[in-house]
């Protein structure tokens, strides 16, 4: 397992998912004071590609230069503010929905042992152990 890719792979993700949230905050903003321009932002990035922060950038930067540098730098701001946080809250929403999932799988796998033990009288709770096999 190569960390470092992981981790280029993860940081190129997460760039381009604070592109994503900078386009929509933008787009927020400008609803209220330019709706017009909303319009044309939200038109051009559902044209774009958004899923690859860094070519959207590059894209919007051809078209609408000033729309591309406030993303630039709203997108910044998030990634200073969210990465402050993030490796904590990352460990332990994993930590947490991994105990979670483990129980669900453990509760339908004791669920599915219960329901074919019941439906097995010989190997039912209710039942009376055979002792005849027991003679010695």
């Amino acid at each position: 397992m190569d960390l470092k890719q992981v981790a280029k792979d993860t940081a190129k993700v997460l760039a381009s998912y604070l592109t994503y949230q900078s386009v929509r905050i933008v787009i927020a903003q400008l609803s209220e004071t330019n709706p017009p321009l909303a319009i044309w932002l939200n038109n051009f990035s559902t044209k774009g590609k958004i899923q690859d922060g860094e070519l959207y950038i590059r894209e919007l930067l051809l078209e609408n230069q000033d729309l591309g540098f406030r993303i630039m730098t709203v997108r910044e701001y998030l990634a200073h503010d969210v990465t402050e946080f993030l490796p904590e809250m990352v460990r332990t929403g994993i930590q947490q929905t991994n105990m979670e999932h483990r129980r669900q799988h453990l509760e339908r796998i004791t669920q599915l042992n219960w329901s074919v033990s019941s439906s097995n009288p010989e190997t039912s709770i209710d039942s009376e152990p055979n002792l005849d096999n027991l003679s010695s």
